[in-house]
């Protein structure tokens, strides 16, 4: 009946009809695409409602350098080979930003002391603004201003955990079976099975 409706509806038109594959389809239709332009307006209203993090961030960078607790912050050596040397050109650099922040690839980093990566996840993932993304999406707008090591591990251990998206998410998988115990054989050799197991490394002889 919809395919008879079609028909009719079409008949007052000089049009062909052509049919194109998914994998032909090369120019599809931009609406169905996933969005990567990011919306660098809203991104900076997220990050700054309610927050001074300017100040924060200056706060967590004097505290990070004390030497009690470089050790734990210094990410890869960075910190310690920036002090020593700072205009040696390294392929990963922490530079000064005029504001007095530090960024590796225009990216403010962000020192493990106290919760601010764990203030700055919140307002990117639970704020109105943001509507809860996923950790994947979190992540691709959050790399574009901060870096800290284990980054991408961390959000997707903070979205994880997020009650709300655990709620109200639906899981794109079907749900898994229930167990089945197999019949108990009445004789011995009623039932034989095989475990095949491959891809062993060769011993010494070859085998």
């Amino acid at each position: 009946m919809r395919q008879r409706r079609w028909l009719e509806l079409l008949s007052d038109y000089d049009c062909e009809i052509r049919y194109h594959p998914g994998k032909a389809n090369v120019v599809a239709d931009a609406l169905s695409q996933k969005e990567r332009i990011k919306p660098l307006r809203v991104r900076a209203l997220v990050m700054t409602i309610g927050l001074d993090l300017p100040r924060e961030i200056l706060e967590a960078y004097t505290e990070a350098m004390k030497l009690e607790n470089l050790k734990s912050e210094d990410v890869g050596g960075i910190l310690t080979k920036n002090s020593k040397d700072p205009e040696k050109p390294r392929k990963e650099k922490l530079e000064l930003r005029a504001d007095e922040t530090l960024c590796l690839n225009n990216r403010s980093w962000l020192p493990c002391y106290g919760e601010l990566r764990t203030l700055i996840m919140h307002e990117s993932h639970k704020s109105k603004y943001s509507v809860h993304p996923g950790s994947d999406k979190m992540y691709q707008d959050m790399k574009l201003l901060y870096w800290w090591p284990n980054m991408k591990a961390d959000i997707a251990t903070y979205v994880s955990k997020c009650l709300t998206c655990l709620k109200v998410k639906v899981e794109h998988q079907k749900p898994f079976g229930l167990l089945v115990l197999p019949e108990i054989p009445q004789w011995k050799w009623d039932n034989i099975t095989m475990d095949f197991v491959t891809k062993l490394p060769k011993t010494q002889i070859g085998n």
